[in-house]
């Protein structure tokens, strides 16, 4: 269980925010969709710049087998 990364609904309007990432990705090639998500994770992590948070979210992110 993560000890520093929130994991609790904390957006204000997710809805909005879901609209806005698929809006982001209108019209991209896969290889540009790609590369704009690799942009915005480092944007969010530089954001984040707290290396445990990051490590706990790369974990929780990485599929289970």
């Amino acid at each position: 269980m993560p000890e520093h990364l929130i994991t609790e609904p904390g957006l204000d309007a997710p809805d909005d925010f879901y609209a806005a990432l698929t809006e982001l990705h209108r019209d991209l090639a896969p290889e540009e969709s790609t590369k704009v998500n690799a942009k915005l994770i480092l944007l969010l992590a530089n954001h984040i710049g707290d290396m445990r948070v990051l490590q706990e979210a790369i974990a929780a992110a990485r599929p289970k087998r």
